[in-house]
């Protein structure tokens, strides 16, 4: 019995009509959000949750106060399934009902799994330059790394930034010290620190920190802003302190000796290498005349954005050229190549730059799939109807 009052449950129709109330109130919540918390974390917080907490200002707990995304979609797709199995019946005058169903039923699965699986990343570079790596710009590292004879056998060691907590310490046997996190800033700046104006303490004892200020700025929510944060770390190795370094995205890499080895370290942006290697070989950027606010050429309405990239993988053979632009991304090795912004070199104003948006996402696939699925049993149920319907007129 208890059993079967639980299976009703998640047959009912009311369920369908409670989850579909709570989505529009979830959308609506979710996208006022915004506004406040920013786009990508008003989607982790409302949307790629089961769960949106609250928590009171200064405190270390927190409650739930309404349903995630994840949690609404996975019951809303149980509640589709049992009520299918429930009520299915093997009839070809069904079968454009079963048909719309199975598409339903994709759409709502593979909408959970690009959230989960999609992944969005950069790659940025000048004209003439290659890349064989993407990096998030939502995401930094510290890695350590060791000099090879060949920059394909340097020996990389990375921490991901979740794991930098204020007070924590960060041991691994591939490090080559404990890294103990000081102070950690979510967004910041740098500058070379001058003798009479910087007159409090440097930030850091080592490295670069005695030479530099750093300057704490608020998070960015914005979309065309980045946060860069920075952190203060104590590292020690076998022979004790090696005092306290300065972690920032603008900082070059710097020197750690230990023991008989010099590494070097360096904070960036969390990056993801390829087997293949892209180069920018040429930018096309052009605007409308007569847009965008004077001495504001990044305000001008884009009229052609086109790269032209050489694609080489050594594994496959493959050595060929390829444009991106606008509708004609790149699919190649799992990824996606779009492009996304232009500019000039900083140095070189003759030499153009691109940043493509590389993305990740396995089931891109399921929503073309579930579409046409639903279409498909749509016609399929009025064929069905209206070839029944003929029938009786010519019967009668």
């Amino acid at each position: 019995m208890a059993v079967k009052g639980f299976f009703k449950i998640f047959t009912s129709l009311r369920l369908t009509v409670v989850c579909l109330a709570v989505g529009i109130l979830l959308v609506f919540f979710g996208t006022v959000a915004q506004v406040n918390e920013g786009l990508y974390d008003a989607q982790h917080r409302w949307f790629r949750s089961f769960f949106v907490w609250w928590s009171p200002a200064g405190a270390n707990w927190k409650i739930p106060m309404f349903p995630g995304g994840y949690l609404v979609g996975t019951v809303l797709l149980v509640n589709l399934i049992a009520a299918h199995i429930n009520r299915f019946q093997l009839s070809w005058k069904k079968l454009g009902i079963h048909i719309i169903h199975g598409g339903i039923i994709l759409l709502l699965a593979g909408q959970l799994a690009t959230d989960m699986l999609s992944k969005e990343m950069q790659m940025s570079f000048a004209e003439g330059e290659s890349r064989n790596y993407s990096v998030d710009a939502r995401a930094s590292e510290l890695v350590f790394m060791t000099d090879g004879s060949s920059p394909d056998q340097d020996k990389v060691v990375a921490v991901p930034d979740r794991l930098m907590k204020v007070g924590r310490e960060i041991r691994h046997p591939e490090l080559p010290v404990t890294v103990r996190v000081k102070e950690w800033f979510v967004n910041s700046d740098v500058r070379q620190r001058a003798p009479m104006v910087d007159t409090n303490p440097p930030p850091a004892s080592a490295g670069h920190g005695p030479n530099v200020t750093l300057i704490p700025f608020p998070e960015t929510k914005k979309m065309d802003e980045r946060n860069l944060p920075a952190a203060i770390v104590e590292l020690t190795g076998p022979q004790g302190s090696l005092g306290t370094w300065l972690l920032q995205a603008k900082l070059r890499d710097q020197e750690v000796p230990v023991g008989d080895k010099t590494w070097r370290m360096a904070f960036r942006f969390e990056r993801e290498y390829h087997p293949f290697t892209v180069r920018l070989e040429k930018t096309t950027h052009e605007i409308y005349r007569g847009t965008g606010s004077p001495g504001r050429p990044d305000t001008a309405i884009p009229k052609k954005f086109q790269s032209r990239v050489r694609i080489d993988n050594p594994q496959r053979r493959e050595s060929r050229e390829v444009d991106i632009y606008m509708n004609n991304p790149l699919r190649y090795e799992g990824l996606t190549f779009f492009q996304y912004q232009m500019g000039q070199d900083e140095m070189e104003q003759n030499r153009g730059t691109s940043t493509l948006q590389v993305v990740r996402n396995p089931s891109w696939i399921t929503p073309y799939a579930g579409c046409v699925l639903v279409g498909g049993g749509m016609l399929v149920q009025f064929l069905s109807h209206l070839i029944g319907f003929i029938r009786k007129r010519r019967r009668s």
